[in-house]
């Protein structure tokens, strides 16, 4: 039996150059319905998306989380950061992760997965586990968009722990939010692209 292939630490990790993120001109929010529509003809030219979401953090045991509160999709080259406080943009999202044909790429989106089910009343369909490649071509089980970009790129990707445990429900995100969360599901397409899986 094969060993796995190693992962860097993270004090190795650290040492990496960084990721080159998008900046706010490639990255679009999107709060409303015709906002939503707009989004739909450009992301429906591209055959993979990056895909991620975030919820707002719940810190008490027993709290019931009541997100996604945001979906990201992203290409390789602009992201698109949906807020679903708008019922009919969040139709509009819905019929996007519904669109047959297109991969919607990304990492640990199990709980995604059963969250948007849940508040989006639909089966996102095409979804990737890039989790499952990396384990399938030799690495330990989750590799994470983190490690995932240190094996792939040789650089490190920048998380803010602040953004992080932001609270994602808000009517306004900050700049700071929307970049973490557009560049994770960019990271995410650029992985793709760079396993050769097209």
């Amino acid at each position: 039996m094969h060993s796995p292939h190693p992962i860097p630490s993270k004090e190795e990790i650290a040492l990496l150059p960084p990721f080159e993120r998008l900046g706010l001109d490639r990255i679009v929010q999107v709060t409303t319905r015709a906002q939503a529509e707009a989004a739909f003809p450009e992301l429906a030219e591209s055959r993979v998306w990056g895909f991620d979401t975030e919820s707002k953090p719940t810190f008490f045991k027993d709290q019931i989380s009541e997100g996604p509160h945001t979906v990201q999709l992203s290409t390789l080259h602009k992201a698109w950061v949906f807020q679903l406080h708008d019922l009919q943009c969040r139709d509009v999202v819905a019929d996007l992760l519904a669109l047959r044909g297109v991969i919607k790429a990304g990492f640990g989106l199990g709980d995604d997965r059963r969250r948007i089910i849940e508040k989006l009343r639909v089966e996102p369909v095409d979804v990737l586990e890039l989790n499952t490649v990396f384990r399938e071509r030799g690495w330990r089980k989750d590799m994470g968009v983190k490690a995932a970009v240190a094996v792939t790129f040789h650089q490190r990707f920048i998380k803010s722990r602040k953004a992080t445990t932001s609270n994602w429900a808000s009517p306004r995100l900050s700049e700071a939010q929307l970049i973490y969360a557009a560049n994770d599901a960019y990271a995410a397409a650029r992985v793709y692209r760079a396993l050769d899986l097209a």
